[in-house]
């Protein structure tokens, strides 16, 4: 279980209007979130249990080899009546036999080939629901984090076109006291305004899509997250190790939890192809039983004076019996045939379903591997970018003021700068998710991964 962790810290909080303000709040880091998702999350939580459900295979099959032993109780009456053909005797009379008692039994499978199948069937269902159940948590890691990174994402993107509508509403004003003293024409006036009219058109768009995201997070948490901590800028971001995309590749054909969790399947499929064979096999059974056994018996004594009268007497018996019985299977209308060929037939498709994983595997640690390659390069390009558009955009302020620009190139800075700091951003982010995606389709994901990111986040 991955440890809580809690953060207090004075921030300076950007309002949806764009205003700042220090405010004491707490955030919520990954680690934070994660461990809320370990424990509410309703996908693992099921996957969670049917581990807990599968792991109960192996007890069950076990139990079938060793004795059964049941204690039962009866109690009996037999009421017998009799009619006499004789009209000199009494023509008739009844009596009334009462027996109870317990019976002790006990079974003892000696041979029985199936079951052992069985047994060694069960070790390898309750080993792929373990793999099955890593998987499911390897795959909440990505989740979260992508759901983490998606907020922030979307946060930036609106915290950018807030700022930028803010920069569009200065430059506007500008231009209107600028036409108004006579110094620049009507036409900047109306570009500032078009812009800004797009400018808060975009932030509908960006209010709805962070509701959306924050939305998602709280599908996987079972609350409203709050405030998420940031991303550090600039961030310490290192490039995959190692720097080969087969090698990691090939990782994942070997130790992706999917694969290993199909190549369980494909031998408990070839061991249910045994297993039917087996049932050719005779089977041997031990038997045993103790009765101990109370018999009362109430029978009229017939009289030819008519002065008769009733006898009762009881009994108390023991007994015991053991015994082996051998069962072999000579005819049962074609369904031991049947069913060895679905089994083939099942272990085929397993085999099938093992190479599908495997590739499956292989290819999402490669997309993984691209998208943390080439997003490392990304990263990069764009924080060159980023220190290009600021030059820009200084440069282009510089030229309007001395009458070489005009008000649309300082729109056009404005956003080039803010849309490269929203696309950096979301770079880091998707490079970060995509690590995670590489080392979990490699088999390799841990929580000192998930806290290297959370390192990573501003205190």
């Amino acid at each position: 279980m991955v440890p809580q962790r809690a953060m207090r810290s004075c921030l300076i909080v950007l309002t949806l209007t764009g205003a700042c303000s220090a405010a004491r709040a707490t955030q919520s880091d990954l680690l934070s979130v994660l461990n809320e998702a370990l424990a509410n999350d309703p996908v693992f939580g099921s996957a969670r249990f049917a581990q807990q459900a599968s792991s109960e295979s192996e007890p069950q099959a076990r139990a079938a080899l060793l004795p059964n032993v049941s204690l039962s109780a009866s109690i009996n009456e037999t009421r017998s009546h009799l009619v006499s053909d004789n009209n000199q005797i009494e023509p008739s009379f009844a009596q009334t036999f009462t027996t109870w008692g317990p019976t002790l039994q006990v079974a003892l499978p000696l041979y029985r080939a199936q079951l052992w199948d069985a047994l060694s069937q069960s070790k390898l269902v309750v080993r792929q629901s373990e793999l099955q159940f890593a998987q499911a948590r390897e795959d909440l890691i990505v989740r979260v984090a992508q759901a983490y990174f998606d907020v922030l994402a979307s946060s930036d993107a609106l915290a950018a076109i807030q700022t930028n509508k803010q920069a569009i509403s200065e430059q506007l004003a500008q231009a209107q006291r600028e036409f108004e003293v006579g110094t620049k024409t009507i036409v900047d006036t109306h570009e500032a305004k078009a812009r800004y009219d797009q400018a808060l058109a975009q932030e509908q768009v960006a209010l709805g899509d962070l509701i959306v995201k924050k939305s998602s997070l709280r599908a996987i948490i079972g609350r409203d997250a709050g405030d998420l901590a940031p991303l550090r800028d600039p961030p310490e971001l290192a490039a995959p190790h190692p720097a080969d995309v087969e090698t990691w590749a090939h990782d994942a054909e070997q130790n992706n939890f999917s694969v290993l969790a199909a190549r369980a399947a494909s031998e408990i499929a070839r061991r249910e192809t045994k297993r039917a064979r087996d049932a050719y096999r005779p089977t041997v059974d031990l038997s045993g039983s103790v009765q101990w056994q109370h018999a009362t018996n109430v029978a009229p004594q017939v009289s030819l004076f008519n002065n008769n009268s009733t006898t009762a007497f009881s009994t108390n018996t023991t007994s015991g019996a053991v015994g082996l019985i051998a069962t072999v299977p000579l005819y049962t209308g074609d369904l031991l045939q049947s069913r060895i060929r679905e089994a083939r037939a099942n272990e085929s498709r397993a085999e099938q379903d093992l190479e599908a994983a495997r590739r499956n595997a292989a290819q999402m640690a490669r997309q993984a591997y691209t998208g943390t390659d080439y997003g490392l390069h990304q990263v990069r390009a764009l924080e060159s970018a980023e220190t290009s558009a600021k030059t820009q955009l200084e440069s282009t302020r510089l030229g309007y003021q001395v009458g070489v620009r005009i008000n649309l190139d300082v729109l056009n800075a404005n956003t080039q700068l803010f849309n490269t700091q929203r696309d950096l951003k979301k770079a880091r982010y998707d490079f970060l998710v995509n690590g995670l995606r590489l080392k979990a389709a490699s088999g390799t994901l841990e929580d000192r991964d998930v806290q290297a990111i959370n390192a990573l986040l501003q205190r």
